[in-house]
């Protein structure tokens, strides 16, 4: 009933939001979006998108079709890989940031290892820094990790903006250094809150640093001081302060998959993950 081609191309824009990106992902004109999502809507008889010059957003059948689209798109895989006869073999090495501690990233892992069970899968955790000098390096094939929003490289899995959280409770004197709670470097967020601070004029002091997500959440939670995050992925406990604490903008941040030098069955591990990870993008977005 459902095109798979089409069902690619929602997925695509539901988790771009956008159909720009959508076409660039896809490797498409954005015409070829356009046609893909109407012929969908027709089938469905459903709007499964708003949409205008400026923004793009599900509906609530389009939130519905995420699901279905998922599992249709499985369905398919899995018998063309079983009539096609191939199986994916092989060591991966797959790197992803702290970020993803709290997502549900896990659960994206567990469905490529259930679907490729010949595929031997190292997990490494780190700042997506050192994740990336890894991966240059050739100590990891394929990584998850966050990256400017103005510099390039990598296949953008979906842009969020960076806040300053804390506990609820915390006050901030305007008179005292702001007291941060911080990766080690070469931290992003931990660069991003320093250059923000001092090109505001606003004293500052590191209250906490840890290399360890749940380490620094607990420092936040205790109250020691505040954190940049992005805003899609806050942690229980925490909250986004407001602008009345006068602390300054940090911009965006985007979550890119970056491929390494990968050779034979690696290579078409890491490609088989990153298309998993792409499919199921909107679910990185949810905490875990």
């Amino acid at each position: 009933m459902y095109d798979p081609a089409q069902l690619r191309t929602f997925l695509a824009v539901a988790e771009t939001l956008s159909f720009t990106q959508a076409a660039r992902r896809l490797g498409v004109r954005q015409s070829t979006v356009s046609q893909h999502v109407r012929r969908l809507e027709d089938a469905t008889g459903r709007p499964l998108f708003t949409r205008d010059t400026h923004s793009v957003e599900l509906t609530q059948d389009g939130e519905a079709m995420l699901g279905f689209a998922r599992t249709i798109l499985s369905a398919h895989e899995r018998a063309a890989a079983f009539f096609t006869g191939t199986r994916l073999r092989g060591r991966l090495r797959f790197g992803a940031s702290e970020d993803f501690v709290v997502t549900r990233l896990p659960e994206i892992l567990e469905s490529f290892r259930r679907e490729h069970p010949e595929v031997d899968l190292e997990l490494t955790v780190e700042l997506s820094g050192t994740l990336n000098t890894r991966l240059e390096a050739g100590r990891l094939d394929l990584i998850l990790a966050k990256r400017r929003a103005e510099e390039s490289g990598g296949e953008p899995v979906w842009r969020d903006t960076l806040v300053w959280i804390g506990a609820p409770k915390l006050r901030l004197d305007p008179d005292r250094p702001v007291p941060l709670i911080v990766f080690p470097p070469p931290g992003i967020t931990r660069a991003r809150a320093l250059e923000a601070l001092e090109a505001h004029g606003r004293a500052w002091r590191i209250a906490c640093t840890s290399s360890s997500l749940s380490a620094n959440i607990a420092a936040a939670r205790a109250g020691l001081g505040v954190m940049a995050h992005t805003r899609g992925l806050v942690p229980p406990g925490l909250t986004q302060l407001p602008a009345r604490a006068g602390l300054p903008d940090l911009g965006e941040v985007d979550f890119v998959l970056r491929t390494g030098r990968p050779r034979g069955p690696a290579q078409e591990a890491a490609d088989a993950l990153a298309a998993a990870i792409l499919a199921g993008g909107v679910r990185l977005h949810r905490p875990g």
